[in-house]
């Protein structure tokens, strides 16, 4: 049996990757990679969605839903 398979290292969260936020994307309107401003767009129940935008002529060049760890609580 291999000792270095399925053994957690210590001091690293296995959790620590499991979200990233996009600081370059590909533009097709500028046709380059171009950093970017992340915008929020929508309130969803399974999470927020963000519109990534071009820092330079502002087309949108993607997407992205941000999970909540905890439920929010909706008050009518």
């Amino acid at each position: 049996m291999n000792p270095y398979i399925n053994r957690p290292r210590p001091g690293r969260n296995p959790d620590a990757y499991k979200e990233f936020d996009a600081t370059e994307l590909y533009c097709a309107r500028c046709r380059k990679p171009v950093p970017v401003r992340k915008r929020l767009l929508l309130v969803l129940p399974e999470g927020d969605k963000f519109e990534y935008l071009c820092a330079f002529c502002s087309d949108t060049v993607g997407t992205k839903i941000s999970r909540d760890k905890k439920p929010s609580k909706l008050i009518v």
